[in-house]
């Protein structure tokens, strides 16, 4: 009925691996057999595709399949900092790759603790599900999409989504990609965030998003609160984890794999499942992947 669907490339390999752990996890062993496993790459070895197939199998997945592919040609990097043109590669899904009715697309610097599968059985015709951003909750109220709300009034205070976790029916990925691509190529001066504001900006015209509880991609704060006091401003939330979450969404430049980062309660909680995962790695032969931050 579904699939999970995870864009990898050679630097986000370890985390993509921890968040196939946490989607087996999350499912029974007989849901887990009836699922799929979907991934795109702009650049994974032969070697690196195989070690993400064994390892989907050996954690019970029913199906796996991989594709290199290229993003979008008007695909607009505004922020580059610590994410690359790999983010764009969310938007090239189809129903041949996929095989499968319900895309659930995830990032790959996630913790996953319970079943994702839920908001698939709320989802309207047409509609793609999604999470209210919690750092950019709407717009002309926040950095995202700066400028849009100046130029089109009518879309301030409109909600804005958080593109780290989508709900979709397959064979509508052509037409968010089409409405994507009419974002970058119609709106680049209002595109900040990436592929995320370029997402945005088409869920506005068309209007057809699902809003999604919050707890299906609940950001990770405490490592914002480690560096100063601004999240408090624009998180309406106790800054405190959520252990009722059933994602926790690791966003920002600062990553729990990382020696450097801010040791919280979730990071301490990310690094055991990574730890794990890794273990089951080595078991299939695959040496010398831990990052510093799980040593």
């Amino acid at each position: 009925m579904y699939a999970f669907g995870l864009c990898i490339d050679q630097q986000y390999l370890v985390p993509g691996l921890a968040a196939l752990g946490g989607l087996a996890d999350s499912l029974t062993p007989t849901a887990r057999r009836s699922a799929a496993v979907r991934v795109l790459t702009l650049d994974l070895t032969r070697a690196q595709s195989l070690l993400l197939s064994d390892f989907a199998k050996r954690r019970g997945f029913g199906s796996f399949d991989i594709r290199r592919c290229s993003p979008l040609r008007t695909s607009r990097m505004a922020d580059a900092s610590y994410i690359t043109v790999t983010t764009y590669l969310r938007f090239e899904f189809t129903l041949a790759f996929v095989r499968r009715p319900y895309l659930i697309y995830v990032d790959a610097d996630v913790l996953v603790r319970g079943d994702l599968t839920g908001p698939l059985g709320s989802l309207g015709p047409d509609e793609t599900g999604a999470v209210r951003d919690e750092f950019n909750p709407a717009v002309g109220e926040c950095p995202a999409l700066p400028g849009a709300a100046e130029r089109w009034p009518h879309l301030r205070g409109r909600p804005y989504f958080n593109a780290g976790v989508l709900w979709t029916y397959t064979d509508r990925m052509p037409r968010i990609r089409r409405g994507v691509e009419h974002a970058l190529t119609h709106a680049r001066r209002h595109i900040l965030h990436n592929d995320q504001d370029a997402l945005n900006l088409w869920l506005l015209r068309a209007g057809r998003v699902r809003p999604v509880p919050g707890g299906f991609n609940r950001f990770e704060v405490g490592r914002f609160l480690e560096r100063g006091n601004w999240v408090r401003r624009v998180v309406t939330r106790s800054p405190k984890p959520d252990p009722a979450a059933a994602l926790v969404h690791f966003v920002g430049p600062l990553k729990p794999w990382q020696a450097d980062c801010p040791v919280t309660e979730d990071v301490v909680e990310y690094r055991r499942h990574l730890a794990g995962a890794m273990r089951q790695v080595r078991r299939l032969g695959a040496v010398g992947m831990e990052p510093a931050g799980v040593r």
